[in-house]
């Protein structure tokens, strides 16, 4: 019985698969982003959101993360399983009572988004998200986390 592998045809679907896979995200560098009509934090960065709830950087934060994030995240930071839904990062907050641990628990989240965007994420030598520090500014990655929290699955 002839057998049905080939391998060449297996290498050209590989090659065909893994093109039609970076074609779908598109292009993946990085996009600088307009932060005019935030205020500057400087270079040392904080631990917490500073524009929390600040409509001027939910805006730019919605074109930051449209430019920067959709690609993997999904429209609308609604995740089409590529990568984490990002609307339900601080979900383990939402049911805390007690508001010092709410506080807490935000800020730990905070924290998270930030070393993540500048840094990246890499598993076992595997790029999952490219680092973003020196692309994006502080007032920008801010500004994106501005916006996830205006798409919160669960309101605070």
């Amino acid at each position: 019985m002839p057998s049905l592998f080939h391998p060449r045809t297996a290498v050209a679907s590989l090659l065909a698969l893994a093109c039609c896979s970076v074609l779908a995200h598109g292009d993946v560098t990085p996009q600088a982003v307009d932060t005019t009509g935030l205020a500057p934090l400087g270079e040392q960065w904080r631990s917490e959101n500073p524009f929390r709830g600040d409509a001027t950087a939910v805006r730019i934060g919605t074109s930051a993360y449209n430019q920067n994030c959709a690609r993997c995240h999904g429209l609308e930071a609604i995740s089409g399983g590529i990568a984490p839904d990002l609307r339900k990062l601080d979900n383990d907050c939402a049911p805390l009572k007690d508001e010092k641990k709410k506080a807490a628990c935000v800020q730990e989240i905070d924290e998270y988004v930030a070393t993540t965007v500048r840094r990246g994420r890499v598993r076992n030598g595997a790029v999952y998200m490219p680092p973003f520090e020196g692309v994006l500014n502080q007032e920008a990655v801010w500004a994106i986390k501005s916006y996830l929290e205006s798409r919160r699955e669960r309101p605070l």
